[in-house]
């Protein structure tokens, strides 16, 4: 079967290949699933570079979420069908026509529900739902989040609108501004203009923010801490833009704000079952209301995975790359 690989670690555009490996044989606990849709996030490309929390052996395979039929049951699966569809967002090495998983680990996906958004239902979506549940906010809180034009930026917004919080998104390019409000999303306020502070105090009527979410790091990382209150939370999400954060200790001191850091996969491994079950079933009904939106922005095959990458940095890309067989 054809496989994306690497055989050294380095920019994903330069070092991913397709080659041809055997087909894979499920253990025990496990299933063989045959590949539908597989969509490329930061950490797939940080851990191509070798900069993730997760380092693989090398030659390595690529991606972690997808949506694939089951192929085969391995021994002891008695949950599973052959010909049924699956999610998942923890396997490793989805970038293939074929992959094994854990057969725990697999959520069975609706009927009706297409491919394209099935391969994005675990990854992003319930990191973004994880990450709101975490900061334990209350209907009518404000949070200040920076990419909020990014992935989970845009599901945060539309999932904490529906559970009553005030979002409020920092943006790079003031084009993002009218991109997102095309996609129903408002309080957006981008800093490449000299009174951006003004705008955000402006819409939150100066109302205290009581946590913020760090997704870019760099300069970033100090206009989220710039705009929150006294005893309010600063959630490290990701480092989109630099692995360094610039923070001026006054207000961290002065208002006593906490910093934490946010690994969703940690997170969702160390959550109880009833707890995933709640969450999940809530991104559901979201995703068949139309509350949550999972849009694609182009789709590649295998073969193509460089292009896919190169396409997936694209500056002002709304929704996904997607990889498929």
């Amino acid at each position: 079967m054809r496989a994306v690989t690497h055989p050294v670690f380095g920019e994903p555009a330069d070092v991913l290949e397709t080659t041809e490996t055997p087909d894979p044989t499920p253990g025990a606990g496990e299933v063989r699933v045959r590949l539908l849709a597989s969509p490329i996030h930061n950490h797939d490309l940080w851990t191509i570079r070798g900069t993730y929390g997760f380092k693989p052996e090398l030659p390595a395979r690529s991606g972690t979420e997808a949506v694939g039929v089951v192929e085969e049951l391995g021994e002891g699966v008695e949950n599973l069908q052959v010909g049924q569809r699956v999610a998942t967002g923890g396997t490793f090495g989805v970038w293939a026509e074929q992959f094994v998983a854990r057969a725990a680990g697999l959520i069975p996906v609706p009927e009706g529900l297409p491919d394209e958004q099935a391969a994005q239902l675990v990854s992003m979506p319930f990191s973004a739902i994880s990450l709101i549940d975490f900061l334990d906010l209350k209907p009518g809180d404000w949070i200040v989040q920076n990419a909020a034009n990014g992935a989970v930026g845009r599901m945060v917004a539309q999932i904490g609108r529906a559970r009553g919080l005030n979002v409020l998104g920092l943006v790079r390019r003031s084009a993002a501004v009218a991109e997102l409000a095309e996609q129903g999303i408002d309080r957006i306020v981008a800093v490449d203009t000299d009174d951006w502070q003004d705008k955000v105090a402006e819409i939150t009527g100066g109302a205290s923010i009581i946590a913020g979410v760090d997704s870019v790091g760099g300069e970033s990382s100090g206009h989220v801490l710039s705009l929150l209150g006294e005893n309010a939370t600063l959630v490290v999400f990701g480092a989109m833009d630099a692995p360094v954060m610039q923070l001026a200790s006054g207000p961290v001191i002065f208002r006593h704000i906490t910093i934490k850091g946010f690994w969703g996969s940690k997170v969702s491994t160390e959550m109880d079952a009833a707890k995933r079950g709640q969450l999940f079933g809530e991104l559901a009904q979201h995703l068949s209301s139309g509350v949550l939106t999972l849009p694609v922005s182009a789709t590649f095959p295998l073969e193509q995975a460089r292009d896919a990458a190169r396409a997936s940095l694209t500056a002002g890309r709304v929704g996904k790359v997607l990889l498929r067989p």
